[in-house]
């Protein structure tokens, strides 16, 4: 398994929109993270709306396969989202 660094950039214009599907997206992310899959996420804070998340999967393949099950992205309201592989040198999980 690996570990990968995934930021979410959110669409301003769909604030609404976000506001409605963000309880199914919350529930989503938290079902990942009970198999394992998500160590970590949460809002950035700064002038562009967007999340950090901190994946665990075999591939990068994997991680854009649960990222488009992702309520957020069905929705529309990610307008980009990074996949990095990241080697976690010191850690503490």
């Amino acid at each position: 398994m690996a570990y990968f660094a995934v930021e979410y950039v959110y669409d301003p214009s769909k604030t609404e929109l976000m506001d409605q599907v963000r309880p199914r997206h919350r529930a989503y992310l938290g079902a990942l993270r009970d198999e394992g899959k998500n160590l970590g996420s949460g809002p950035l804070s700064g002038d562009a709306p967007g999340a950090l998340l901190i994946l665990k999967a075999d591939a990068e393949a994997d991680v854009l396969a649960m990222l488009d099950a992702d309520p957020f992205h069905e929705a529309g309201v990610v307008s980009t989202r990074t996949v990095r592989e990241w080697n976690p040198v010191i850690r503490h999980f």
